[in-house]
């Protein structure tokens, strides 16, 4: 993925700095160009037995993550693109020991290295999903009596000294995520909060906050009973959790994670839908029966060989299995092509889908480059040579300067209003994080279809009401955010004039 007009800035910055910076500083200036040119990184994380590898072979579209408890899942793993499918142990010495896939296209489940020397697992692999996106699967969060596991701690934030646990090499490859999903089931518990407040406390080379941060409520087939539709529970529910992590998450998006991973992943065969065309020709007494629970649809009498049923359980559950049977009866003529489709339809995944780019994707360019500079200033800070310093931060300023980089001011006001950092009425909290989190018009000012001139007028209007608010009874606080979005309705404004008349 080519890097977007802000990160790319930010490289060219490096690049023009970089030769005249002493040793250390440059070699660390020259890390961040590399890592800006490459694709957005989302850890996943949250509780053990979650779905976490689920979805993570979801995202990928291939089942390459083991789902069962094993070494492989207590340790951090990075998946990326390459050009050939590659599994490397990364040892904390820095070396490597590499593993085919095992013969059912996973990970092996034995990994030939002594679990206390490896640093983290690298698997690249030849999946156009990770063209733009590199998916890091953390080891599982502990019981309600730890927030957050000393694996998750030790490997995603290096909380523990390099020189004890991980070599700067493995640090710099797992610490610099810019995003995370956060996987969870049933309802928000008190832990899972604070696992979530610790993730954002603990991550400062992480940035997480409700900006870059995303919650998936996994498993709702899990809310139903015996098959029965999930959806009109799941989705107040996930509402409902969407109010309470609000400051510490975007948005709440609900799924069946083994749905997504098995029509994902392509895992559903010929036989399987055969098997299903075969469950749906049976008369409905005799269906209802054997759909009524996990032992009699495994035990029973049927026409469908305990194999195939038990292998349908696996790849779908109860609910998967009674939706295509549903859909099936009602259209005994659909192609198999087309019933994946709504299986995947109805796993929720398309909606991750689509909040992921609008959560992530449409945002990594701002992401990236508010991580880029950040690293910079931190790099600035720490810089041996006072000249190096003041390179840096006259550079950084430059950049700072032009209106394009409002994007990222408007990110960090942003944060400090979903964080409660600062308090906004609501109406104008949602104003602000449309206009920190999109570039379309249309969907910030919320006039769908509506012509330039309407635009162009609903932005300056947008942007005369955050002036008069931060000069007349806003607090200090609340006129410095205003400020800030203020400039950002007036620039969009600019800016539509602009593409109008270009086009």
């Amino acid at each position: 993925m080519a890097p977007g007009p802000l990160s790319s800035r930010v490289a060219d910055l490096c690049q023009e700095v970089g030769h005249r910076l002493g040793g250390g500083t440059q070699a660390q200036v020259f890390d961040v160009r590399r890592r800006l040119g490459e694709p957005l990184r989302v850890a996943i994380a949250g509780r053990l037995k979650a779905g976490k590898s689920t979805l993570v072979n979801a995202l990928i579209g291939r089942r390459v993550a083991p789902t069962e408890v094993g070494e492989c899942t207590r340790i951090v793993t990075q998946f990326r693109y390459g050009t050939s499918d590659r599994v490397d142990v990364v040892r904390k010495n820095g070396t490597r020991a590499s593993l085919p896939l095992d013969e059912a296209g996973m990970i092996p489940q034995r990994l030939g290295v002594p679990r206390n020397d490896i640093a983290y697992v690298d698997v690249t692999l030849t999946s156009d999903h990770l063209r733009d996106l590199t998916v890091i699967d953390t080891p599982g969060l502990a019981s309600a009596n730890q927030a957050v596991s000393a694996q998750a701690q030790r490997f995603l934030f290096n909380e523990a000294p390099i020189d004890d646990d991980l070599d700067e090499d493995s640090a710099r490859a797992l610490s610099g995520s810019e995003a995370i999903i956060y996987v969870f089931t049933q309802s928000v518990r008190e832990d899972d909060v604070q696992a979530l407040e610790a993730f954002r406390s603990m991550s400062a080379r992480l940035s997480s906050n409700p900006i870059n941060s995303l919650g998936l409520f996994n498993k709702v087939d899990k809310l139903a009973g015996s098959g029965a539709d999930p959806w009109p529970v799941a989705e107040p529910l996930a509402s409902d959790q969407a109010k309470v992590l609000r400051r510490v998450v975007s948005d709440v998006v609900p799924i069946v994670g083994l749905l997504a991973e098995t029509t994902e992943a392509g895992r559903l065969t010929a036989a399987d839908c055969e098997a299903l065309r075969q469950l749906a020709a049976l008369n409905n007494s005799e269906r209802q029966v054997l759909l009524a629970s996990v032992d009699l649809f495994c035990n029973r009498e049927s026409a469908v060989s305990r194999e195939a049923r038990e292998r349908l359980l696996r790849l779908l559950d109860l609910y998967g299995i009674s939706f295509a049977i549903h859909m099936l009866v009602q259209r005994p003529q659909l192609a198999t092509g087309e019933l994946v489709r709504l299986l995947l339809q109805a796993s929720g995944f398309m909606r991750l889908r689509q909040t992921l780019d609008q959560a992530f994707r449409w945002r990594s360019d701002a992401i990236k480059a508010g991580w880029g500079l950040s690293s910079l200033e931190k790099i600035a800070s720490h810089a041996e040579r006072p000249q190096d310093r003041e390179l840096l931060r006259d550079a950084i300023e430059r950049v700072l300067q032009q209106p394009d980089y409002h994007r990222l001011r408007l990110l960090e006001v942003a944060q400090l209003v979903t964080t409660g950092a600062v308090d906004l009425p609501e109406d104008m909290q949602g104003e602000l994080t449309k206009l920190a989190l999109s570039t379309d018009p249309q969907w910030i000012l919320s006039l769908p279809g509506a012509p330039t001139d309407h635009l162009v007028k609903a932005a300056l209007e947008a942007a005369t009401r955050w002036r008069a608010y931060a000069v007349a009874g806003a607090s200090p606080a609340q006129s410095r955010v205003a400020l800030v979005a203020h400039r950002g309705f007036y620039l969009l404004s600019q800016r539509v004039r602009g593409q109008a008349r270009f086009n």
